[in-house]
C-alpha cells in the first residue's frame, strides 16, 4: 500500500495486490479538492449538499491524477444492496445511474468509480481474463455478502475463477470505532452464524461490528485466496478521510476509481 500525490495535491492510495501495469486504480483521501466545509476539500459526492460545480471539479482532478478521461467513467447510484452491473461502455454523463453496489468491466475504455464515507470498498481484479470489479460494501452489503455476489458476477460474466482474483479492502471504518445496535447485531448473527464470534467485539455495554473481518472472511469462503486488507480506519483520521460517523452525516465521499489498460 503506498501514498501518492498528485501535481494538483490530490492524495490517494495505491494497493500493492493490483499490478501497476495492467490495474489503473485509486482509493481517494479528502485532499486536494475544492469543496468548503464540512466537506472540504476532496468530496466526489453529489448528493451530501455541496455545490455541483465543486463536485464535478474534484472528480475531473481524480480522473486527471490517474490518466484517466472523465468521460470513460461508469458509475451507479449506490444503494447498500447486492445488484451487479458489468459494462463495456462508460456511462453518458448525462445518462440517469441505474442502482447497484458492484460494477465491473473487461474493457479498457472504462474507469470503474465508486463513493464512499466509511463503508467498505473492495477491489477485484483477474490477472487471467483482465477483468475487474468494484463493490461498495456497508453493514447492510456486508451481512449481505456482497463481497460473495461480486466474485460471482465476476465468475458469471468473464468467467473468472475465485482463486484467480486478487481483492483489496480498502479504507472505511474500523472495528474500534463502529457501535452497532440490536437490529444489526440480529441481521450479523443471521448472515454469519457460529462466524459471529469473529466479527462481533463487547466493549464497555456496547457491541462492535467488524466490517473488515466479515468481508475477507466472505471472500476467503468464496474461494478467493489473495486478499489485502489496508486495516486503514477512516474514523479514526477526519482530517484525512470523510467518516459518515465520526462527522455524524455532516461530510462528503471518498472517491475510488478501477480501471484496466490495454
Amino acid at each position: 500500500m503506498k501514498f501518492h500525490e498528485s501535481p494538483d495535491g490530490v492524495h490517494y492510495l495505491t494497493f500493492d495486490s493490483l499490478p501497476a501495469d495492467r490495474v489503473i486504480h485509486g482509493f481517494f483521501t479528502r485532499k486536494g479538492g475544492v469543496s468548503p466545509e464540512p466537506w472540504a476539500s476532496l468530496n466526489t459526492g453529489g448528493t451530501v449538499g455541496d455545490e455541483r460545480t465543486h463536485v464535478i471539479e474534484n472528480r475531473r482532478r481524480i480522473f486527471s491524477a490517474l490518466g484517466r478521461r472523465v468521460e470513460s467513467v461508469f458509475d451507479v447510484w449506490q444503494v447498500h444492496g447486492v445488484e451487479a452491473k458489468a459494462s463495456r461502455q462508460p456511462r453518458p454523463l448525462d445518462a440517469p445511474h441505474e442502482q447497484a453496489d458492484i460494477i465491473l468491466t473487461d474493457s479498457p475504455d472504462v474507469t470503474l468509480f465508486m463513493r464512499f464515507a466509511d463503508c467498505v470498498p473492495i477491489f477485484l481484479y483477474d490477472p487471467v481474463r483482465h477483468a475487474a470489479a468494484l463493490a461498495h460494501a456497508g453493514w447492510q452489503g456486508t451481512v449481505k455478502k456482497a463481497a460473495a455476489a461480486a466474485v460471482a458476477a465476476m465468475g458469471m460474466h468473464y468467467g473468472c475463477k475465485p482463486a484467480d482474483l486478487r481483492a483489496v479492502i480498502g479504507p472505511s471504518i474500523g472495528p474500534d470505532h463502529y457501535a452497532v445496535g440490536e437490529d444489526v447485531i440480529r441481521q450479523v448473527r443471521s448472515g454469519f452464524g457460529e462466524r459471529t464470534g469473529q466479527l462481533l467485539m463487547s466493549v464497555d455495554g456496547k457491541t462492535y461490528f467488524n466490517l473488515w473481518e466479515a468481508n475477507q472472511l466472505t471472500l476467503a469462503e468464496a474461494g478467493v485466496e489473495h486478499i489485502e486488507t489496508s486495516r486503514v480506519c477512516t474514523a479514526c483520521d477526519v482530517g484525512l478521510w470523510f467518516s459518515h460517523r465520526a462527522e455524524k452525516g455532516r461530510t462528503g465521499r471518498l472517491g475510488a476509481i478501477l480501471a484496466l489498460t490495454e
